[in-house]
């Protein structure tokens, strides 16, 4: 076995591995507490289990400006456990450094597999190499093996603002990546962690969930028939799944909420003529109320179909009269014909009815607005 520089087998062997037992609950080695952080990225959980150290040692020791090439020497290293075969730094303390990914995804734009990896790096003054293990039970890198390796990729560090414990921290979050950093003393190491084809993974996750609990419940299949509309892609299984929320035996229901969501499919499919028939039946059934008869007038306004939207909320008050919020429709549906006088008339009897403070200042303004000359209402 080859001789270790002290400072090596100190940091080797820091707090001592043999104070360690499994299914003991003990202070861990070294003071390194155990940490973990976790970050969704789509629909992919990734979590990082780590062992953390400090930069200065347990016996109060400033190790700072020590630590890299130093206390963590550059390149591969004899740690004296491995029959003289040089390894990487264990990206941490005690155990292996743990990175955990419920689904495949790329790192630095290479492929991984789902699964858990240990975690090991080869520091170097300007570029680093980041190793994924399929072995994550070792207990640091004593035991290293690059057969067992599953993916290397190379990497830069960068200057950071100081870091007494060692910490990873996810520092750019986006749909379909992240990025995550080790962070220590004054240096960084981020790499890039992607997740391509995010719908479909979504899609895949939602044909999963709608066999288990969700299978009994009609409005998680309203649920998916909207995300595809709001993507746009995978309609003709939104279509299925609005049908099915319409006419699943024992689950099924015809009301306004499923027949939307059918129609809402429909729109994104370029079947508009379909669309409205199937909304004209969800506008009269029993059931439809008030207040849902509005919210689709607004759709039909903010969709710029004015004269659809009019025809709404008449309709809205030739069936449920001075309900609320059918006066509220009528001021925004002749606002947006240019007839201020029966806008300002509706909006003052809705002003009336306002039930909460939010809705009677909404109302105020647009009264002013309208007493003002002004159509263009929000």
């Amino acid at each position: 076995m080859k001789r270790l520089l002290p400072s090596l087998l100190s940091f080797a062997l820091a707090g001592s591995i043999f104070a360690q037992y499994p299914g003991l609950t003990l202070p861990p080695s070294g003071n390194n507490q155990k940490s973990s952080v976790t970050q969704n990225i789509g629909p992919v959980q990734v979590t990082i289990e780590y062992s953390s150290p400090a930069v200065h040692a347990a016996n109060g020791q400033d190790r700072h400006g020590q630590i890299w090439g130093k206390l963590v020497p550059y390149g591969m290293t004899d740690l004296g456990f491995n029959n003289g075969k040089p390894s990487p730094w264990r990206a941490g303390a005690n155990e292996n450094t743990v990175f955990a990914i419920s689904q495949p995804v790329t790192i630095e734009g290479q492929p991984l597999p789902a699964g858990r990896y240990g975690v090991h790096m080869i520091p170097g003054q300007d570029e680093w190499t980041i190793i994924f293990s399929k072995n994550s039970s070792q207990w640091g890198s004593f035991a290293y093996d690059e057969s067992e390796d599953a993916l290397r990729v190379k990497v830069k560090p960068a200057k950071h603002e100081y870091r007494e414990w060692l910490t990873y921290e996810f520092t750019a979050r986006r749909p379909s990546e992240a990025t995550v950093e080790l962070q220590w003393e004054d240096l960084s190491v981020p790499w890039k962690i992607g997740v391509d084809n995010i719908t479909d993974r979504y899609i895949t996750s939602l044909q999963r969930d709608l066999t288990g609990a969700s299978w009994f419940d009609y409005r998680a299949y309203i649920a998916a028939a909207q995300y595809t509309a709001q993507t746009g892609s995978h309609l003709e299984q939104g279509l299925k799944w609005a049908d099915t929320a319409i006419n699943k035996q024992f689950v099924g229901q015809s009301n306004f909420d499923t027949l939307s969501a059918k129609a809402l499919v429909l729109v994104k499919m370029g079947r508009a003529d379909e669309a409205k028939t199937v909304m004209q039946t969800a506008l009269k059934l029993p059931g439809t109320t008030p207040l849902q008869i509005h919210l689709y007038g607004r759709t039909l306004l903010n969709a710029k179909q004015t004269k659809e939207a009019v025809e709404v909320f008449k309709y809205n008050a030739e069936r449920n009269g001075d309900a609320w919020p059918v006066h509220v429709g009528l001021a925004r549906g002749y606002a947006a014909i240019g007839d201020s006088r029966q806008a300002l008339e509706h909006a003052k009897k809705a002003a009336e009815q306002a039930p909460d403070d939010l809705n009677r200042q909404s109302l105020q303004a647009m009264i002013k607005s309208l007493s003002e000359g002004k159509n263009n209402i929000n």
